[in-house]
C-alpha cells in the first residue's frame, strides 16, 4: 500500500470516529461506559487499519469528538480506552494475542486486589469475565491456525470475536482508571452506594451497546475487507 493511500485511509477512519464520538447516545442508554456512538467504529478501525494505525485514528477521532460533544474534562482521560480497544481488536485479528492476555490478566488482577471492588456486585462485570473466557477460546483457535478463519463465512465470526474482546478491553481500561486509580473518589467523590448503582446500570446497558457494535462490525467488515483486498489497501498481517 502506498503511504499516501494509507494516510488517506487513516484520515477517513479518524473522521468517522470523530463524527460518532460527537453524537450523543440514545437517551434510554445514557449510562454505562460510552456516552456517544464511538463504540460502533472502534473495533472496525482496529481490524481494518491494524493495531497501531487503528490506535492513532481512534485517538485523533475521540480527542476531537470530545471537544465537539464536551462531556467534562475528566472524560478525556477515560476515553483513552477507545483507542486501546481498537488496538486490541487489531492485534487479535492479526493473531497477536500475548499482549492482550497480559493486559486482561493484569488489569483484572489489579481490580480484584483493590479493596473497594470487594463492595461492588461481582456479577456487575459479567461481560468482562465472558470476554476473558472468549479470549482464551480465541487463543486456542489461533494456535490451531486453520481454525482462525479469515476467509469466506468464517470471517464474520472472527471479526465478531475481535470486536467483542476489543470493546471489553476498552471497558476494562475505564474500570481500571475509575476503581484502582481511585478517580471515583478523587475526581467524582462517589460513595460506595453510588458506585453500586453505577455497576448495576452498567451491567445492563454496556452489553447492549457491545452487542450493537458486534452486529454492525460483523455486517460491515467482511465486505469492506473484500473490497480493500481487491484494491491492495488491506493486509491482515501487515
Amino acid at each position: 500500500m502506498k503511504k499516501s493511500q494509507f494516510v488517506s485511509l487513516v484520515t477517513v477512519f479518524a473522521s468517522l470516529n470523530m463524527i460518532l464520538d460527537s453524537l450523543m447516545g440514545l437517551p434510554g442508554l445514557s449510562s454505562g461506559v460510552w456516552f456517544s456512538w464511538v463504540f460502533i467504529a472502534e473495533p472496525i478501525t482496529g481490524i481494518v487499519l491494524g493495531p497501531y494505525a487503528g490506535f492513532l485514528a481512534t485517538f485523533i477521532g475521540v480527542m476531537i469528538g470530545h471537544c465537539i460533544y464536551f462531556q467534562g474534562p475528566y472524560e478525556f482521560l477515560f476515553t483513552l480506552g477507545a483507542p486501546i480497544g481498537a488496538m486490541v481488536s487489531g492485534f487479535l485479528f492479526r493473531k497477536e494475542w500475548k499482549t492482550i492476555l497480559t493486559y486482561f490478566t493484569a488489569l483484572l488482577t489489579i481490580y480484584f486486589i483493590t479493596p473497594i471492588s470487594w463492595q461492588l456486585p461481582l456479577w456487575g462485570m459479567w461481560d468482562t469475565y465472558l470476554a476473558y473466557a472468549a479470549l482464551i477460546l480465541a487463543i486456542m483457535l489461533i494456535t490451531k491456525s486453520r481454525s482462525w478463519k479469515l476467509q469466506s463465512k468464517g470471517l464474520i465470526y472472527t471479526v465478531g470475536l475481535c470486536a467483542f474482546i476489543g470493546l471489553e478491553a476498552d471497558v476494562l481500561f475505564r474500570i481500571f482508571v475509575f476503581i484502582p486509580c481511585q478517580t471515583y473518589k478523587l475526581l467524582y467523590n462517589y460513595s460506595v452506594i453510588e458506585l453500586q448503582s453505577i455497576w448495576v446500570a452498567g451491567a445492563a446497558e454496556t452489553p447492549i451497546k457491545i452487542a450493537m457494535s458486534i452486529l454492525f462490525t460483523a455486517i460491515v467488515v467482511p465486505p469492506l475487507i473484500k473490497v480493500l483486498r481487491k484494491t491492495n489497501l488491506f493486509s491482515e498481517f501487515s
